[in-house]
């Protein structure tokens, strides 16, 4: 199986067809509970996480929220 490549904050990444956007997530090193994501240029709001799949040429914008004052 031939991997996809994706856009993730401009830069390529290749993975699996159909990978999920969770185990992306987690090949990328991130942790989803720190993040916010723009898929294909809309929010993407957590609830649909689990459900997305990623397809040749999507784009992502992933936003690490950072805490302080």
């Amino acid at each position: 199986m031939t991997d996809i490549l994706l856009q993730v904050n401009g830069n390529p990444v290749t993975c699996a067809p159909h990978t999920p956007l969770l185990q992306l997530l987690e090949q990328l090193s991130l942790n989803p509970r720190l993040i916010a994501i723009e898929y294909n240029g809309e929010i993407l709001h957590r609830q649909f996480w689990p459900e997305t799949c990623m397809g040749e040429g999507d784009r992502l914008e992933i936003v690490t929220i950072v805490g302080g004052g």
